[in-house]
């Protein structure tokens, strides 16, 4: 253990978060007699997330130069046989550089809430619920072994539910929260079966332990089957994954989660819930080398989310919708990275897309506000006019997600496209063609929400719907006459920026060592002899600089811009042809419009056919079975059985001795029987 990092100082960063929700939630609600206002709430709550942060910088900057290192027990919670149930951390660069991210986005999206929640009744709760999240996958991306991770990965799902379903007098939140529940759920459920399947085998929670018992591993077939047990355990593993992650088909509660407010937005699809699966996975790099199965697996279910999610971008006309359904495609980027073995790479655009995603989220909280709360970009436009930072802010944002050279969105992207590029793995073929259609969708996607937005006719005073609030994050304490955007207070724009800077310059800055030096060297394994992958990108690698300049002649540089400019012809030059298309296209139109038919699926087939097993178990196995056989025919059994033998028990000293004559008798006739 490295002398420069040390247990009491590391149990500040999850700590000081903690504090600050249990004082907020108690002290300043109804609860414990609303004790601290909201001047005093936010500045705790802010305070401890702003402490985390300094403590996990300072980690990072250890880690980084000094190579410091600990993996370290706190307690013991509960043994049960060989197995050791513990909490403790594991602090290397991939936990240090996800509790930056965290923290800083964390950080972030509590200064921008003093602004965008000011007139909220649940302003002290929303801030007890941020800072208690924080927390939660604090805990998650800290932890030494499976058992602390899964607690702050239910956690983290816990708390997303509340966050969602925020305000419960909504039906809409409602249903949103239970959706999100309820499909974790699933995932979750293939996420325990793969941890008691290592518990099983491995007799430890431990991810050291169980890393150096792979070996073993491999050599052994799930029990009564011949599948490898490396295979089933990642794949259920991956399942976990494809809940929390959002990954097709277990996608469908992201896009209603936007029923939540609008900081908790940019809070869970930037840098918490939605990457916790991609940090697990990257985390088990040990296991999921060893079965290309489950690397085939993940790569493809992985490539379909990343290009059928991005349509589902094109036809949206709600701001936050768009955003969302991008979260889902770059989520899908990130998983086909992880499918190529480029763990390293996954974690990069894990790493710029949470700033820039951050970003446009808050952007579009900040054009909400400006707006007087509409949220529907057919009735905007000329608003950069109006909301010069928030203009410039999103316009980096936009550029830094659809790849734009010299942005840190391009060489995350860019890295992956060229993974893919080398990968032999099955799949690879579709994951290719999937990452590079998607160059084009997504920068289709994004700047039709930007220019319908910042650019061409103002359109505000259009709106069917005007002063209808489709947004209820805040009560509008503006003048619904004043029908003109205005910019946003300084605590919605300053995070802004903050955003803005490391969506611009980090990518560039962070390259060379993230994907190409050492600084991984103790979190991912990759198997090079099997999965060239990274050794090939490394090998062609000249620079950032050189990047850059040579990716302006590529094709994924093409098809952004082929993105770009017909979204621009389309939206701003010849509106009428959205229409058009639109009409000729209808029965495609539906199909995105309903998603899938997914949430139709998922409500008609799997609701009703789960509720018919549910009825069944319950008539069959509970009322006829347990109720009626087990518990109900013991005691009737017992009963009869009684009522039977205390006709015996009459009292009188003849009836016994009959009884006893008769026996012997009995016993008699066998003996002599068996002698025949």
């Amino acid at each position: 253990m490295s002398q420069t990092l040390q247990v009491s100082t590391l149990l500040l960063v999850p700590m000081a978060p903690l504090v600050g929700a249990v004082l907020a939630g108690i002290f300043g609600t109804k609860l414990g007699g609303n004790l601290l206002g909201r001047r005093a709430v936010h500045s705790i709550t802010i305070l401890g997330v702003f402490i985390a942060f300094v403590v996990s910088a300072m980690t990072l900057s250890s880690v980084a130069s000094d190579g410091a290192h600990l993996n370290e027990n706190l307690y013991t919670w509960m043994v049960v046989g060989d197995l050791q149930m513990q909490v403790g951390f594991l602090i290397d660069s991939l936990t240090s550089m996800m509790m930056c991210v965290v923290t800083f986005v964390s950080l972030m999206v509590h200064i921008y809430t003093i602004g965008y929640m000011q007139e909220d009744e649940g302003y002290n709760r929303f801030f007890s619920y941020i800072s208690l999240f924080t927390f939660s996958m604090l805990m998650l991306v800290m932890s030494n072994n499976l058992l602390q991770l899964f607690f702050g990965w239910e956690a983290v799902g816990l708390v997303s539910y509340l966050l969602i379903g925020f305000w419960f007098t909504r039906p809409t939140a409602i249903f949103a929260n239970m959706k999100a529940f309820l499909v974790n759920r699933v995932g979750d459920f293939g996420f325990i079966l793969g941890i008691g399947l290592i518990a099983a085998f491995t007799d430890s929670l431990s991810y050291s332990e169980i890393f150096e018992k792979i070996h073993t591993l491999t050599n052994l077939s799930l029990p009564g089957t011949s599948w490898s047990l490396v295979t089933v355990i990642c794949i259920c593993l991956f399942i976990g994954a494809m809940g929390k992650s959002a990954q097709f088909p277990l996608h469908v509660w992201l896009p209603d989660s936007m029923e939540g407010p609008t900081p908790i937005s940019a809070l869970i699809h930037a840098a918490t819930m939605v990457t916790a699966g991609i940090f697990m996975v990257a985390r088990m790099s040990p296991l999921f080398e060893s079965s290309d199965t489950a690397l085939s697996f993940v790569m493809i279910i992985g490539s379909i989310t990343a290009l059928f999610m991005g349509f589902l971008g094109i036809i949206q006309n709600d701001i936050k919708r768009v955003v969302a359904y991008s979260t889902l495609s770059q989520l899908g980027y990130m998983t086909v990275a992880l499918g190529t073995s480029a763990y390293s790479v996954a974690v990069f655009h894990l790493l710029t897309h949470a700033f820039f995603k951050a970003l446009l989220f808050l952007g579009a909280g900040s054009v909400i506000m400006g707006m007087h709360h509409n949220q529907d970009i057919r009735w905007m436009g000329g608003v950069r006019k109006y909301m010069p930072i928030t203009w410039i802010t999103s316009l980096i944002g936009s550029l830094a997600l659809i790849g734009t050279p010299f942005f840190s969105g391009f060489y995350s992207k860019d890295s992956i496209i060229e993974a893919v590029a080398e990968s032999h793995l099955y799949g690879s073929g579709f994951a290719y063609f999937a990452v590079l259609a998607g160059v084009f969708v997504t920068a289709f996607y994004s700047f039709r929400m930007y220019f319908l937005v910042f650019h061409g006719d103002e359109r505000y005073d259009q709106n069917p719907e005007a002063h209808h609030s489709h947004d209820h994050d805040h009560a509008d304490h503006h003048d619904h006459s004043a029908h003109s955007p205005h910019e946003s207070p300084w605590v919605v724009t300053l995070p802004l920026i903050l955003l803005a800077i490391p969506s611009l310059a980090l990518g560039y800055l962070t390259i060379s060592p993230m994907l190409f030096g050492d600084f991984f060297k103790d979190s991912i394994v990759v198997n090079s002899m099997l999965h060239p992958s990274m050794k090939e990108l490394a090998e062609a690698f000249e620079g950032p600089f050189e990047m850059a300049v040579h990716a302006f002649t590529s094709l994924p540089f093409g098809l952004a811009l082929l993105g770009v400019v017909l979204s621009y012809y389309m939206y701003m030059i010849n509106p009428a042809l959205p229409t058009a298309i639109k009409r000729i296209a209808n029965p495609v139109y539906v199909i995105l419009d309903n998603k899938y038919f997914m949430d139709w699926f998922n409500e008609n087939v799997i609701a009703r056919a789960t509720r018919g097993l549910g009825t069944g178990l319950w008539r069959v196995g509970d009322q006829a079975i347990i109720d009626g056989f087990i518990v109900n025919g013991a005691w009737k059994l017992v009963g009869r059985g009684a009522a039977v033998i205390r006709r015996f028990q009459s009292g009188f000293l003849f009836h016994y001795a009959l009884s006893m004559i008769f026996g012997l008798f009995l016993l008699m006739s066998w003996f002599l029987w068996l002698n025949v």
